[in-house]
């Protein structure tokens, strides 16, 4: 699943992210949510969080457990 929709996301949630500057290569970087830093409920390039580690990035995917 994509992590465009803000109300897919939540905190505790395993996700991929896409850190700004791993913009170019696509590399991404697994975590779980700690915070949501985007308040639209929609953005195209995927939702900003901060992971539990203090990492901020874009999601690319939700893991489905």
């Amino acid at each position: 699943m994509n992590g465009q929709n803000r109300k897919d996301i939540y905190p505790g949630l395993e996700v991929e992210i896409i850190l700004k500057k791993d913009q170019r290569t696509g590399k991404r970087t697994r975590g779980i949510v700690k915070d949501l830093l985007t308040s639209a409920s929609y953005h195209s390039r995927g939702i900003k969080v901060r992971l539990e580690d203090g990492q901020i990035g874009r999601v690319a995917e939700i893991i489905e457990m």
